[in-house]
């Protein structure tokens, strides 16, 4: 399943590729957009546990259509 992982503010380069290497990015409107294929459940929460790690704030999450 494709997922969108929206952060509020901007996050720089080198955290994505560190901390996100596995997704796409792109900023919006002062915040940074996530999005990529999430395998299962257990990936999902992985990502979510790195976000809440580096104190930053999902705004919006939702699953894309395939």
């Amino acid at each position: 399943m494709r997922y969108e992982i929206r952060v509020a503010g901007t996050m720089s380069e080198a955290m994505l590729e560190e901390g996100f290497p596995e997704l796409e990015s792109f900023v919006i409107a002062d915040q940074t957009v996530l999005a990529g294929r999430i395998v299962d459940e257990a990936h999902l929460y992985g990502l979510l546990t790195r976000f809440q790690h580096l104190g930053l704030r999902i705004t919006e999450l939702r699953q894309l259509p395939d």
